[in-house]
C-alpha cells in the first residue's frame, strides 16, 4: 500500500505543477533496468538489444495517455553499458522502440566472461531506459 500512495503522490505532484502552471520542462516518469546476453557469437549489440528488451517487456506504460500526450511525445533515454561500446550498433538499439524520441549512449561497464576452455567469452550488457515528457508543452496547450 505505501508504494501505491507514493506512486499516486507523484502523479498528483506532476498535475498539480502542470494545472497551476509551475514550470517543470522535462520530467522523468519511469525508469527500467535490463540485463542482456551473447552468450556464444561474441555480440555486442545483441547483448545491448536484449538488455533494452529485457528492460521494456516486463512492463506496459500508459503515462502518456494519463497525461494528455501522445506516445510520440516520449522523450527516451538509453544507456547501455559493455565492456567495448564502440562495437554496438546504437542505431539497432534504437529500432526496437516503436515511438518516442530516442537516444542511445553506449558507455564502458559490463561484462565479459571468458568461458572455462579459453575459446571465446559471454558478453553482458546492462541497460537503463528512461522516459521523460516535457511537461511544459499540456501547460502551454491549457493556457
Amino acid at each position: 500500500m505505501r508504494y501505491v500512495a507514493r506512486r499516486h503522490g507523484l502523479i498528483f505532484t506532476i498535475l498539480h505543477k502542470v494545472f497551476t502552471g509551475d514550470s517543470m520542462a522535462k520530467t522523468r516518469i519511469a525508469l527500467e533496468f535490463g540485463m542482456g546476453t551473447s552468450l556464444r557469437r561474441h555480440d555486442y549489440t545483441k547483448a545491448a538489444c536484449r538488455a533494452v528488451e529485457d528492460a521494456l517487456w516486463h512492463n506496459s506504460l500508459s503515462f502518456a495517455e494519463a497525461f494528455g500526450f501522445e506516445k510520440t511525445d516520449m522523450l527516451i533515454e538509453v544507456e547501455i553499458g559493455v565492456q567495448r561500446p564502440d562495437e554496438v550498433d546504437v542505431g539497432q538499439v534504437a529500432a526496437i522502440f516503436p515511438y518516442g524520441n530516442t537516444s542511445v549512449q553506449v558507455v564502458e561497464g559490463g561484462l565479459d566472461v571468458d568461458k572455462p576452455d579459453g575459446k571465446g567469452r559471454t558478453i553482458i550488457a546492462n541497460a537503463a531506459v528512461v522516459v521523460y515528457f516535457d511537461m511544459e508543452a499540456i501547460t502551454g496547450a491549457a493556457s
